[in-house]
């Protein structure tokens, strides 16, 4: 497994080895001790399995302390536009966003760090994801950022107009009014 750093402290893109030939492909798309070896140490206690279609948008999510959560983000089926918010106050790449194609064909993962908001759009039909949580998720510690804040520009890769969005996802706070607890 190869990692690559994106710039913002903790959030990684991983690459799996894969072993293709004529019956298909065998990879390892998680494996702890090669994690460890990588220096990521996390335990991963829920995995979360979501399905969307073409120009949904869903995010952009997070979990407030204690309830903060690491995330681990695969694409099974289709191809996504996957997309982070960074809002650690004191981050020096507070505000600033990161986005990145992942697909059943490229196999990539991003592990997302605590004090980023999360959030994909779906770029073919039926795009399902995979994605491994080192926290339980807890309803009352739910946070959202609004995915179409001005202030973050953000390239979503579809038109927006168009966009399939939750009404929650609608009403969250911009960047700007987030009271952030990172």
């Amino acid at each position: 497994m190869t990692l690559t750093e994106t710039g913002f402290e903790g959030l990684i893109v991983l690459e799996p080895r894969i072993f293709e030939d004529q019956r298909g492909f065998f990879m390892e798309s998680y494996n702890q001790k090669t994690l460890a070896h990588l220096g990521i140490n996390k335990v991963f206690v829920q995995d979360n399995h979501s399905k969307s279609s073409k120009g949904v948008i869903r995010g952009l999510h997070f979990q407030n302390h204690p309830y903060e959560q690491t995330k681990l983000v695969r694409t099974l089926k289709g191809r996504i536009l996957d997309v982070v918010v960074d809002i650690r106050k004191n981050s020096a790449t507070f505000g600033k966003h990161f986005s990145i194609e992942i697909s059943e064909d490229n196999k990539k993962q991003l592990l997302i760090p605590p004090g980023f908001a999360h959030g994909f759009t779906a770029l073919t039909d039926d795009a399902q994801i995979l994605y491994k949580c080192d926290q339980f998720y807890n309803a009352e510690s739910e946070g959202g950022l609004l995915y179409n804040d001005p202030e973050l520009n953000i390239d979503w890769k579809i038109d927006l107009a168009q966009a399939i969005v939750s009404e929650k996802d609608k009403v969250h706070p911009g960047i700007k009014d987030l009271d952030s607890t990172f």
